[in-house]
């Protein structure tokens, strides 16, 4: 075992302790976020972009738009691509290389909160039915991470997307210098994470939480309905703490849409 290995365990033991008394490390309430901050606009040659920042927790999102060929069973549909980009530059813990299945998960929550909630008007994306459609690809970068990424690169992918412009295409053409109209988004889905550690629930974990958690759930909302759910952890929680969970989500999500 090295020493960060060791340096961790000390760290997970405290956060469970703390937990046990009903306390958090950076003295938050259960049901509190860290500060929120939001910057649209972030990457200039994106066709839309933000930077969202929970506590130290940091990420950016850029979309892009190709045009490629429907799938079969939705000759008319454009489609979606996520995709998450975890860097040693964020964390010691990343590895360069090929995606790792954290990666995966990120980038799968994600895309289930737009999917579900029908955020985007697919079906205003058709170029020519069963030939062209626009590919809508979200590429989401950890710039530094200390804790609870869901909600970070959830929060910035609907920004992103809010502002994102469609290219101009013109004789089998993109001409990314020129712009047809906005990118047709209808809904503002929001997601919220919650942990468990031990018999503590509590809101946005930190880095040291999101390592001694036993459970994790993200709920992604719109107004008063939910359209995705991730259980994430060996441990469960109990059919109350889900309740109390769906409803501080409810809460939280009309507050962070306003941010939008």
């Amino acid at each position: 075992m090295g020493v960060t290995d060791i340096s961790w365990n000390v760290k997970t033991d405290y956060t469970r302790h703390l937990a046990e008394k009903g306390m958090r490390e950076d003295g938050r309430k259960p049901n509190e976020y860290r500060k929120i901050e939001l910057e649209k606009n972030y990457i200039p040659n994106a066709l839309g972009s933000a930077r969202v920042q929970i506590g130290k927790t940091q990420v950016a999102v850029g979309v892009s738009m190709v045009v490629g060929k429907p799938y079969s069973d939705r000759p008319a549909s454009g489609t979606l691509m996520t995709g998450v980009e975890l860097t040693p530059m964020a964390s010691p813990m990343f590895e360069s290389g090929p995606p790792r299945p954290n990666a995966v998960e990120y980038a799968r929550v994600v895309d289930r909160g737009i999917r579900e909630s029908k955020t985007i008007d697919f079906d205003k994306l058709c170029i020519e039915e069963g030939e062209a459609v626009w590919l809508v690809m979200v590429d989401m970068h950890a710039l530094d991470y200390n804790g609870n990424l869901f909600d970070a690169f959830a929060l910035a992918a609907i920004s992103a997307l809010l502002d994102t412009r469609i290219p101009k295409y013109e004789d089998g053409q993109i001409i990314r210098e020129e712009t047809s109209g906005k990118l047709p988004v209808g809904k503002k889905p929001i997601e919220c994470t919650s942990a468990k550690i031990g018999d503590m629930v509590m809101l946005d974990p930190s880095l040291g939480e999101d390592h001694a958690l036993d459970a994790r759930l993200t709920v992604a909302t719109i107004g008063d309905r939910i359209c995705a759910m991730q259980k994430g952890g060996n441990g469960s929680f109990t059919v109350k703490e889900i309740d109390d969970i769906v409803d501080l989500s409810f809460k939280k999500g009309k507050e962070l849409t306003k941010l939008l």
